[in-house]
Formats: C-alpha cells, sequence, structure tokens
C-alpha cells in the first residue's frame, strides 16, 4: 500500500510561506541599498523559497549575489519591526509614479480594474513595498536565508514585455533546516535529468525545435516500455483506446469552451481558409468519438483512454527539460457515466493510481481536492453538486484531500495526486476531473432505462500526465540508475580480453534468446576503465569475463548498487533479472 501523506515537507514549520514572503521583502529592501534605481516587479513566497523580479540599471551577475545576500543578514539582524498600511489605489499610483516603479503602476492598474479600492503596503525601516502579506513581525523571525541563482523572466511571463532578472533564494526557521535543504539541492544537481539524460542517451533539445524533445533509441525503448504497461493496465480495467487527430477546427474549441479559457496556451494554423486550433487537451476529440454512434445505458460506464500528443504554447523562459515542454504525450482518458455511477469509477481511478505509484518505486503521496476556479463554466448547482460528490468520496476512501480553493479545471473539480521522490521533493503527477458541463456543449447522449436521452457525466483522468515529464521525474528519482524493468540496457558484457570471443559469443546468444537487453563492451581498454564506464552509464548488471570465468563457464557479476557480488552461472543471472523484471523490484 502506498502511503499516504497528510502534509509536505513544506508544511514543517505552518509559517514558513511567512518567513520566505519576508525574505522577498528584505531582498528588495537590499537590492534598493545597493543598487539605487533599480524598478521592482513582484516577489512572491514558493513551495521552495521565494523570488524578486527586478529590473536593474546596469546587468548583474551571479557573482552579485554574496554581496546581496550579505546586506540582507545585516538587514535581518537589525531585528526590523514589519508594519502595515493602507492606501487608496489613486494614491498608490501617484506615489508609484513619482518613485518611477512602472510595475508597481502596471500591478495596481490592474488591481484598479478588478475594482479594488484600497491596496495593503508593509513597511520595514525605510522600505515600503505593495504587498497583500502577511509578514512576520520581526525579521530575526526569518531565520536562515540562502540566494540561490539569477534568471531572465519577462513581465508578467509575456514574452512581449521586458526582460527582468528574478533572484531565487530560500528561507528557514533554522539553520539546520536551511544546511538540510542545502544538501539536497546540491543531491538534486547531481540527478538533473537535463544532464543525465543526454550523457545516458535517452533523449536531446536542439534549437531547431525549442521545447521539443528529441528521443533517441534508448529513450525511446523507454518511453514505449511505459506505454506497455499502462496499455496492460487499460486491458486490466476494461478501457478501449482511441487515437483522435493532432489538428481540430477552431469551432469545436469554443463549443467545449476552452477558446475563452486556454486559447493564449494553443496554437492556430489555416487549412482551406478555416481557422484550425492544434490540440492542447484530448477531452474534445474524444467526445466525439463517443458521440459518433448513440449509446445504451447498458454499455455505461464507458472507459476510453488516448495517448495523446498535445501542444502547448509555453514562454520560452519557463521551458525546462521534460518538465515543461511544448509537446507532450498524455496518458489521458475519460470515463463517461451515469450520475449513480460517479462515485464508484472515481475510486476505482484513486485505486489505479495507486497501484502504478507504487510499481514505479513511489512510496509517498499526498492528494489535494481542488475546487472552482475563477475562470469557469457550469452553473452553480452543477459546481456544488461536483464538489459536494468529491468531498464524500474523499471521506469515503480516507484521501484526506487537503482542501485547494479555487485551483480545480475550469470544467470541474478534480483530486490531484502529489508523489514525493527520493529528495523528498513534491511533483504534482495524477489527476481526476469531475465534469458535468463539457458533455453537454458537446451534445453526448445515452439512451436511459426509461427510453429518453440523458448527457452522460464525464470524469478526465491522467495518472502520469505527462510521459515526458514523469520520465523526467522518474531520472531524478533514481538518479539515472533505473531498476531493471526499465532499463534501456539490463546487463553489459565485459570480457577482460580477446580471448575469451567465443564464450562471449555463446553468452550473447543465451541473454538474447532469454529476452534480456544487453550490450558488449568489447574495446581495447582495460577492465577497471569497462566497468567504471558502465557504472556511469548506470547499467544494472555488468557481467565481467576473463579466463576463470571462462574455465568455470560462468561470469563474475558486479551490480550498480551492490558492488562485486561475485562468479554466477549465467542461468542464475538471467532468472534474477527475470525476477526483477516480473516484481517491478
Amino acid at each position: 500500500m502506498v502511503k499516504r501523506l497528510r502534509k509536505t515537507k513544506a508544511d514543517k514549520h505552518t509559517d514558513l510561506s511567512k518567513i520566505r514572503h519576508s525574505a522577498s521583502h528584505i531582498l528588495a529592501e537590499a537590492v534598493l541599498a545597493l543598487y539605487p534605481g533599480t524598478k521592482f516587479g513582484i516577489g512572491p513566497a514558493t513551495n521552495d523559497g521565494f523570488y524578486y523580479d527586478f529590473e536593474f540599471v546596469r546587468p548583474i551577475s551571479e557573482e552579485a549575489l554574496p554581496r546581496i545576500e550579505a546586506k540582507m543578514k545585516a538587514l535581518i539582524a537589525e531585528g526590523r519591526k514589519f508594519s502595515r498600511s493602507e492606501k487608496t489605489i489613486a494614491t498608490a499610483i501617484k506615489h508609484a509614479l513619482a518613485d518611477e516603479q512602472p510595475y508597481k503602476v502596471d500591478l495596481l492598474e490592474g488591481l484598479k480594474e478588478k475594482g479594488h479600492k484600497k491596496v495593503s503596503f508593509y513597511t520595514s525601516g525605510d522600505f515600503t513595498d505593495l504587498c497583500e502579506g502577511p509578514h512576520v513581525k520581526d525579521t530575526k523571525e526569518i531565520g536562515a536565508i540562502k540566494l540561490l541563482s539569477l534568471a531572465g523572466a519577462y513581465w508578467r511571463g509575456n514574452e512581449n514585455n521586458a526582460q527582468l532578472t528574478r533572484i531565487y533564494g530560500t528561507a528557514f526557521a533554522t539553520q539546520a533546516d536551511l544546511d538540510e535543504c542545502l544538501l539536497m539541492l546540491e543531491e538534486a544537481k547531481k540527478r538533473d535529468h537535463r544532464i543525465l539524460g543526454e550523457k545516458l542517451e535517452l533523449f536531446s533539445f536542439h534549437q531547431e525545435g525549442p521545447g521539443f524533445p528529441f528521443w533517441h533509441p534508448k529513450g525511446t525503448w523507454l518511453f514505449h516500455t511505459i506505454l506497455a504497461y499502462m496499455r496492460a493496465l487499460l486491458a486490466k480495467y476494461n478501457y478501449g483506446e482511441i487515437m483522435t487527430p493532432p489538428i481540430l477546427n477552431e469551432e469545436l474549441w469554443h463549443k467545449s469552451g476552452h477558446w475563452d479559457n486556454y486559447k493564449e496556451n494553443m496554437y492556430f494554423t489555416e487549412i482551406d481558409e478555416t481557422r484550425f486550433a492544434v490540440k492542447p487537451m484530448n477531452c474534445p476529440g474524444g467526445l466525439l468519438v463517443f458521440n459518433k454512434q448513440l449509446h445504451s445505458y447498458k454499455e455505461l460506464p464507458m472507459r476510453l483512454a488516448e495517448f495523446g500528443l498535445v501542444h502547448r504554447h509555453e514562454m520560452s523562459g519557463v521551458l525546462h527539460g521534460l518538465f515543461r515542454v511544448r509537446a507532450f504525450t498524455q496518458d489521458d482518458a475519460h470515463v463517461y457515466c451515469m450520475p449513480d455511477q460517479i462515485k464508484d469509477e472515481i475510486k476505482i481511478l484513486v485505486n489505479m493510481i495507486q497501484d502504478v505509484y507504487k510499481d514505479f518505486g513511489f512510496t509517498n503521496y499526498h492528494i489535494e481536492l481542488s475546487t472552482r476556479p475563477a475562470k469557469s463554466i457550469g452553473s452553480d448547482e452543477i459546481w456544488d453538486k461536483a464538489e459536494k460528490i468529491m468531498r464524500q468520496v474523499d471521506k469515503e476512501e480516507n484521501l484526506h484531500a487537503a482542501i485547494n480553493e479555487g485551483d480545480g479545471a475550469f470544467y470541474g473539480p478534480k483530486f490531484d495526486f502529489h508523489i514525493n521522490d527520493s529528495l523528498g521533493r513534491n511533483w504534482q503527477m495524477g489527476t481526476v476531473q469531475l465534469d458535468f458541463s463539457m458533455p453537454m456543449r458537446l451534445g453526448a447522449t445515452y439512451i436511459d432505462k426509461d427510453g429518453s436521452k440523458q448527457t452522460p457525466i464525464m470524469i478526465h483522468r491522467a495518472i502520469l500526465g505527462s510521459l515526458e515529464r514523469f520520465i523526467g521525474i522518474l531520472i531524478e528519482h533514481y538518479a539515472g540508475a533505473l531498476p531493471v524493468w526499465l532499463a534501456p540496457v539490463q546487463a553489459k558484457v565485459l570480457p577482460i580480453s580477446d580471448k575469451s570471443a567465443t564464450y562471449v559469443k555463446k553468452l550473447s546468444g543465451e541473454l538474447a534468446t532469454a529476452g534480456v537487453r544487453f550490450e558488449i563492451d568489447d574495446r581495447n581498454e582495460s577492465i577497471g576503465r569497462k566497468i567504471r564506464d558502465a557504472e556511469m552509464s548506470k547499467i544494472p548488471y555488468m557481467l565481467v569475463v576473463g579466463d576463470k570465468e571462462v574455465q568455470a563457464k560462468k561470469v563474475a557479476v558486479r551490480h550498480i548498487h551492490e558492488g562485486d557480488i561475485g562468479q554466477m552461472a549465467l542461468s542464475s543471472i538471467i532468472k534474477r533479472i527475470g525476477d526483477e523484471v516480473d516484481k517491478k523490484k
């Protein structure tokens, strides 16, 4: 059973967000003291720390971070109090204009358009910043800080706007907590999937297709192994698999609601003087398949899955290896059901997701229940009904879901599953989304017991989310040393010299017949070098062959985690590998 977590590691201190928000304020104060004339953007707390966006008079480099950090520590040590005040929007804009802070003016104008009359400010020392808060009472409560890096960031995430300098940092209540975090960050650098992915010859990125991964043979094998696993799961749970086109006409996206709620993330083209959109999601195409014929209530629930390649327009500044790409494959599925089937179907999905995470080696996760967002479709009545069902499932299945207000899909509430990897980092993964609206908007129906036409309820689900992102997480979770069942190369045969060539050829035939994925390193290199290279390539098993092994008709086995495990008959190592594959060890 996968362990469900009620809290993430970030909840260790309940005031951690407040500490980090306050540290961001102090960062801005330190920057202004050291670099007069700097323009200020935004500076929120994040799950991992905080950041602040600046426009410097002259660009700075990471070499400036120790100086800024030292100034921050000096300000914190003074024990400055934070005080809150309010101004009318008009007064605040006047002050921001006088201080020549155009980004603050932009923020204030946006708040004015939304109907805000007043805004809050926080002051420490001589520095005042537009801010909702809250902050700590005294800067000494901030604890321990560290500035980590800087990067470019477009204002409001729009590449047509000015590019600012974003300074990242983190803060904790104690130095011990900070030291633990910094150790984890160092380990995370070693596990960076972008570096390991290229070293292990899994994938690469190219300027000719920014944000679009290029899969190499080993990476393609890993990709399709995961697909095969998921397809076996579909068969177990009686899913049908469909395929829908990557481009569909614009009218469909108006009907589905994506046009009003998602068009800024979509790509468009024109064919025969008709506007088309490259699909950012699979659900409208799946509904067209469902609608192609009239269905009886006896066919429901109907479970249709699609491993659909979708495209989303992401700004270049947020692209990040496989974690943030412009084209990715969703392990998507939609369940069409009647009202009295909803809860049972959601419960089935929860258990599916739990089984999958266990097989891939993720032992901890927690769940969030996200409710109606500001931009949404559907009536209040529908949303109330959908959220009530989700809360009932949460209670009946003892999910202990944390409530994430206002973060649901635009068409319905959802359960989001967050896994913790081997470094304790949190990743949002699977999702189960309840949708009463889209089937109605696209005219989906079934014939009920009384002969009447009814609209089915649609449950959207993804377990891995994006296969590309999931592979990136797997690489970092295992530091590239994937378990045997997922390893593109399970064993490497390492002959000490050419004398064993005949025996190596015999071994190769037996490995191939047994279905073991292997390579032979017959380079004219020392055995020590061959072993080091195999370990760097994260090969689970190394099969060393020398004169002793030829005489004994065995192989000397090394394991990437266990080291030298001695001579074994080839049949024994083949069985061991097979057992690990079967058990997904």
